[in-house]
Formats: structure tokens, sequence, C-alpha cells
């Protein structure tokens, strides 16, 4: 579970305010989108939960656990694919993965059954031996999404992250989304793809300019606009200055 209590974030020495006083929560069990125009407070709110950023105030808790006096149980259990894919270009993809399987503690029998499955579904297995400074960005979207998916954490954190995918991987990685939550799971993302929120998500949240507009179901969210049409329509009007 994530748990958002008044959680506050400012930059420039409090002149910007990224996120003001958020509270919400995701039980294990959902598909969680979280949506926004630019520079609403996604990506800072999902630095606050994995604990990349500190709030000015507030508190997130995982699984119970309070995600700053208990940051390395909070982040064991939490896997993070952000929304640019920046990482150790000099490492091989197999090692990444080995590295990650390491960092996690997944024994070595899963950690091969795992990274095989992965790799194959997302078609990386000529690549895997290569240096990642030489994968195209939706190869590295895909190797940062092996990672979390082969760890199979608590908690999955994703930023985007349906950027670069093909068709394809876009569609196995909305397969294992499902399946996680349908585990127990618990999942928190944020996209801008309306379509994706709408089939895939449990519930939806819309922030705009750091406080959240809205917060529940497709169905509930209906009720609270105008335009009922369709969720892009309601997040345009949820989002008008």
């Amino acid at each position: 579970m994530i748990e958002i209590d008044h959680v506050s974030k400012s930059y420039n020495k409090g002149a910007v305010r990224a996120v003001d006083d958020l509270t919400l929560a995701v039980p294990p069990g959902e598909i969680f989108g979280f949506l926004g125009p630019n520079g609403a407070g996604k990506t800072t709110t999902i630095k606050l939960i994995v604990g990349i950023l500190k709030p000015d105030g507030g508190t997130i808790r995982i699984s119970g656990l309070n995600n700053q006096t208990e940051a390395l149980r909070c982040k064991a259990m939490t896997a993070y694919v952000p929304d640019e894919p920046e990482i150790y270009e000099r490492l091989k993809g197999i090692e990444y993965l080995n590295f990650m399987g390491d960092v996690y503690g997944v024994s070595g029998a899963e950690r091969r059954d795992r990274i095989g499955y992965w790799v194959e579904a997302f078609e990386l297995s000529r690549a895997i031996t290569d240096p990642i400074q030489t994968y195209s960005h939706g190869m590295r979207q895909k190797i940062i999404l092996t990672a979390a998916l082969m760890v199979k954490p608590r908690v999955l954190v994703l930023d985007e992250p349906m950027v670069g995918l093909d068709p394809r991987s876009s569609h196995l990685l909305k397969e294992a989304m499902r399946k996680h939550c349908d585990g127990g799971g618990t999942l928190f993302f944020s996209t801008h793809i309306m379509e994706v929120a709408e089939r895939l998500c449990d519930r939806i949240g819309i922030i705009h300019k750091g406080r959240l507009a809205a917060c529940g179901t497709l169905t509930e969210l209906r009720d609270q606009a105008k335009d009922k049409a369709s969720l892009e329509n309601i997040f345009l009007e949820l989002t008008e200055s």
C-alpha cells in the first residue's frame, strides 16, 4: 500500500509549490493512474514516493513504513521506472540485470527464469550482451522494465512507462501490470495516454498545479464533471486554468 498524507514539496526556496498538501492512498491490488498537465507535479510526487526527494511536510508510507525513517526497507519492496531511462551505460544489459538482482536479493534460479522470460518477451535476446550505451531509447526502456519486473516488488512505481515502447511491448507491459495487482501488488503510474488510463486503471487521480483536482473510479470522475463523454474531456475540464 502507498499512503500519502498531507505531503508538500517546493522548489526555488519555496517560490514554486510543485506538490501542495497532497493526500491519497493506493491499496494492494489496485492500478492507480496519475494524470496531469506538464509541470503539474506528477514526477515530483513519484520521486517523493520512492524516496529520491524529501517532502517539505507530510508523510509517505509504503506498506505502513515511513519512507524517510525506514528508507531501505521501503526501497527493498519498491521498484521504480523513471520517465527517462538513464542507467549505467557502460554495463552490458545482462550485467545491469544481474546487478539489480543482487541489489534486491533475487536468487540465481529465479533470476535466470525471470530474465529469460522478459528478455525474450521484449525481444532483447540479441542485445542483452551489448553495452547499454548502444541501446536505443526503446531498448533502454525495456531493460529498465525487465529489471523492475524481474524483482517482483510489492510496490511498482512507473513514470510514463509506455513512452518509447512498440505496440507489442506496451501490450505485454499492460498485461504484466494487471497481473502484478491481481496477485496483491500495488501499482502507481503516471501517463499522458488517456486511453491507457481509461482502460487499465482501477482508480485515477488528476493533479493540477500541485493539488489533487479529482480522484476516483472513471464512473466517479464522470459524476464530478460536466462533460462526461471521455476521460480526455474530464481531464481537460478539470485542468483548465
